[in-house]
C-alpha cells in the first residue's frame, strides 16, 4: 500500500509559518551556546552551595518557563520550587529562608512584580540569580550571577507574544539543571527514587521480591512426583510451571509448558513416567533482590516466560512470571 504524498509536497503557507517559527527559535537557542561565561560558573556555584532549595520565580509566560525549570532542578537533584512573585508580595515570601537562592525569570528584567521583591531577598541576605532577556536590566544589575537569555527576536511576526524568549529561557534552564546534575554526580537510580511511579523509577526500583509469587501460590513438587502430579501443580497455580525439590529443600529443577510439549513428542505414554526424567535441570533461577529489569531481560534472552526464584542456599522462596513484569510496567 502506497501513501500518498501529494498533500505534502502542496504549498501551504500555515508550514511555511510553522517552519519560519522553529527556524527562528532553533536560531534563539543556538546564540545562547556563545554566549555562556562566567554568570553560568557563579549561577551554579551559588546553587551548588546552597543548603536550603533553589526558590524560582517569574511573571506570566516567564512564570510558566519557572515553573518547569524549578520541577526539572527538583526531579534531578537539586531541591526546588516555584513561588509567584504577586502572592510571595502578599505573604507567600516567608516560603523563603536564609539558606535558599531565589532565581527570578524576567525577559525585560523589569517585571514590577519580580523587581519588587528585590529589597526583600536582600534584606534577608539570600543569593539572587537572574535570567534575563538583558543584561543592564534591573534584575540583572542586582543578581549576584546573571544568565542572559536574550533573543534577536520574537517567532511572533508582531514581535510581541513571547515565543523565542521564552524558548531560550526554557533551554537555558535545562542547560542549567544538566549542568548541577553532573556536577553532583547524579545517578540514574537517585532520579528514579523521585519518579517512582514512572516507567524508569519501576525499572530501577521494583525487585524480584516484590513480584514474585510465595507462599501457597509457589508451585512445587517433590522430587520423585508422578508426571501427573506436577501437570496438576501447574494446572493449579497457572504460572506456567513449577518447581522440583529435592528433599533437602533446594531446588532440583523446573517442569514447565515447553518441557510438556517435548514429553509428548518423545514419549506415548506418559502414565508410568515421573518429573525426574523430563524436568530441566537445574533450571534458570534468579535471587529475590535482583533487579525486575534484569529479570526480564533474562527471560527474554532465553525465551522463557517464568523463572524461579531462589534464596541462598538454593531453596525455591518464589515463582516470577512475565504476566507480573508486564502488568507492573517494568516491560
Amino acid at each position: 500500500m502506497t501513501q500518498d504524498t501529494s498533500a505534502a509536497t502542496e504549498p501551504s503557507p500555515l508550514r511555511d509559518s510553522a517552519r519560519r517559527t522553529l527556524q527562528i527559535e532553533q536560531q534563539a537557542v543556538a546564540a545562547l551556546i556563545t554566549r555562556l561565561d562566567a554568570g553560568f560558573d557563579r549561577a551554579c556555584q551559588l546553587i551548588l552551595a546552597c543548603r536550603g532549595r533553589v526558590v524560582v520565580t517569574g511573571m506570566g509566560k516567564s512564570g510558566h518557563i519557572g515553573g518547569k525549570i524549578a520541577a526539572t532542578l527538583a526531579s534531578t537533584g537539586t531541591p526546588a520550587f516555584f513561588v509567584h512573585p504577586g502572592e510571595a508580595s502578599h505573604g507567600d515570601l516567608g516560603m523563603i529562608t536564609p539558606g535558599d537562592v531565589v532565581l527570578a525569570l524576567s525577559n525585560s528584567g523589569e517585571t514590577a512584580e519580580v523587581t519588587a521583591l528585590l529589597p526583600l531577598i536582600k534584606r534577608m541576605g539570600v543569593p539572587l540569580i537572574s535570567m534575563t532577556g538583558r543584561s543592564a536590566s534591573t534584575l540583572a544589575r542586582h543578581a549576584e550571577a546573571h544568565l542572559d537569555a536574550g533573543v534577536e527576536r520574537e517567532a511572533c511576526p508582531l514581535d510581541l507574544a513571547p515565543t523565542a524568549s521564552t524558548t531560550a529561557a526554557l533551554a537555558l534552564g535545562d542547560a542549567l539543571a544538566v549542568a548541577l546534575l553532573e556536577s553532583r554526580g547524579f545517578t540514574a537510580e537517585e532520579f528514579a527514587l523521585s519518579h517512582p511511579g514512572g516507567s524508569l523509577g519501576k525499572r530501577l526500583l521494583l525487585r524480584v521480591r516484590d513480584l514474585m509469587h510465595e507462599g501457597a501460590r509457589l508451585p512445587t513438587v517433590p522430587l520423585g512426583s508422578p508426571l501427573r502430579d506436577a501437570l496438576l501443580e501447574i494446572t493449579r497455580q497457572g504460572l506456567g510451571f513449577t518447581c522440583v525439590v529435592a528433599p533437602d529443600g533446594r531446588l532440583a529443577g523446573v517442569y514447565t509448558d515447553g518441557d510438556l510439549r517435548r514429553t509428548l513428542d518423545q514419549h506415548s505414554d506418559l502414565s508410568g513416567l515421573v518429573v525426574d526424567e523430563v524436568m530441566t535441570a537445574p533450571g534458570r533461577r534468579v535471587p529475590p533482590d535482583m533487579l525486575a529489569a534484569q529479570a526480564v531481560k533474562l527471560m527474554e534472552d532465553h525465551r522463557i516466560s517464568a523463572l524461579a526464584v531462589v534464596d541462598d542456599e538454593g531453596r525455591p522462596v518464589g515463582a516470577l512470571h512475565m504476566h507480573d513484569l508486564l502488568s507492573s510496567g517494568v516491560v
